[in-house]
């Protein structure tokens, strides 16, 4: 039987991260004219991913490296795409906005196709469809 579940862990893990860093997209755009406003984003998954070190990898030969991967994290931090403000001290680019908000429905759309079919190896194994 399938004892350890770490691909249904980090699957859920990338969606909520996509989720989380569209959310602060969201806030981006709605802030878009608001003085002094700058924009922010959250690290990337791999980042967050490494950093948090709850799924220890598995060492099978003495040559193999001790190192400790997974969870999910969320530092945020304020960004400035083009390196520019706005004469009000806003930082918020709509065109980046738009640009990171393409990537992060890609990046959700990547971890539920992950889901998906980790979901149907998992019935194929068990004789179900």
């Amino acid at each position: 039987m399938i004892q350890n579940m770490t691909i249904f862990q980090m699957a859920s893990g990338l969606a909520s991260h996509a989720t989380d860093r569209q959310a602060l997209t969201a806030q981006n755009i709605a802030n878009a004219d608001t003085p002094g406003y700058k924009a922010r984003d959250i690290v990337p998954f791999e980042q967050s991913y490494e950093a948090s070190g709850s799924i220890a990898m598995q060492g099978t030969r003495a040559g193999h490296f001790g190192v400790a991967r997974g969870g999910v994290g969320g530092e945020v931090f304020t960004v400035s795409p083009f390196g520019i403000e706005s004469p009000n001290g806003n930082s918020v680019s709509l065109e980046a906005e738009m640009i990171r908000s393409a990537e992060i429905r890609q990046q959700h759309d990547l971890a539920v196709g992950i889901y998906q079919k980790s979901l149907t190896i998992l019935r194929t194994s068990m004789g179900r469809k």
